[in-house]
C-alpha cells in the first residue's frame, strides 16, 4: 500500500505542474480552469479531479463503485492516465495483456486476472453479461459468443469476451487490449485497469 500511496502523490505533482490545454488534448477530457478540476470519463461516470484539493470525485450516481471497492486500482490509473496519455487513438488492433512488453506480469501470482470467475458466473447467462457490460458505460462488439467494449478511459478501450459453456467446452472469458494502450500508460498500470475492467462484472 506505501508503493500505491507514493504513486499517487507522484502522479498528483505531476499532473499539478502540466499545461492543462496539453493534458486535455492528449487525454480526451475538459478543464475547468478557475476551479482548477478536470473532468474524466471512466467506465460511463463522470469523475472530478481536483488537483489542488487532491481530490477525486464521482458527479454521476455510478462512480462510487470505482471510489471505493475498486479505489485500490481506479485512483492510480486515473491520475496517470491524465499525466502519461498521448495524442494516439485506438487502431482497433487487438492484442492480449500477455503480448504487451512486460505483459509477463499478468501471470505472476496475485496479478493473475480472475478471467474465471467471470466465464463461471457467466456461464449461461449472455444477456446478464451484455447488460452489465452495458450499464458500464460500454458497447456491444462482434467477437465469441458475446462481446463488450469497455472504456476505463477514453483512450483506452478494453474488449471482453464471453465465450458460452456447453457440452464439449466450459465457459471462457477473455479479455484484449487496443495495441496503442502502452502508448498511454506502462504495463503496471495496464493490470490495474484490467483488473477493473474484470472486476465490474462481478459487481450485483
Amino acid at each position: 500500500m506505501k508503493n500505491i500511496i507514493s504513486g499517487e502523490e507522484k502522479a498528483w505533482e505531476t499532473l499539478s505542474c502540466m499545461d492543462s490545454e496539453e493534458v486535455t488534448e492528449n487525454a480526451c477530457v475538459s478543464f475547468d480552469a478557475d476551479s482548477k478540476i478536470y473532468r474524466l470519463e471512466s467506465f460511463g461516470q463522470i469523475f472530478a479531479v481536483d488537483i489542488e484539493k487532491r481530490q477525486i470525485e464521482s458527479i454521476t450516481e455510478g462512480g462510487g463503485l470505482f471510489l471505493t471497492k475498486l479505489a485500490y486500482f481506479f485512483r492510480l490509473s486515473a491520475l496517470w492516465y491524465l499525466v502519461k496519455a498521448a495524442e494516439a487513438s485506438p487502431t482497433g488492433k487487438l492484442v492480449k495483456p500477455s503480448g504487451l512488453p512486460g505483459g509477463d506480469i499478468f501471470f505472476r501470482g496475485s496479478h493473475v486476472l480472475p478471467l474465471d470467475a467471470v466465464a463461471k458466473k457467466y456461464a449461461q447467462n449472455k444477456d446478464g453479461f451484455i447488460e452489465k457490460g452495458l450499464f458500464m458505460g460500454g458497447k456491444k462488439v462482434n467477437y465469441g459468443d458475446s462481446a463488450i467494449e469497455l472504456y476505463p478511459f477514453p483512450r483506452i478501450p478494453v474488449t471482453t469476451i464471453l465465450w458460452l459453456a456447453d457440452e464439449e467446452w466450459g465457459a471462457r472469458f477473455d479479455l484484449l487490449f487496443d495495441n496503442t494502450c502502452i502508448m498511454h500508460l506502462p504495463i503496471d498500470i495496464l493490470w490495474s485497469v484490467a483488473m477493473m475492467s474484470v472486476l465490474i462484472f462481478g459487481e450485483r
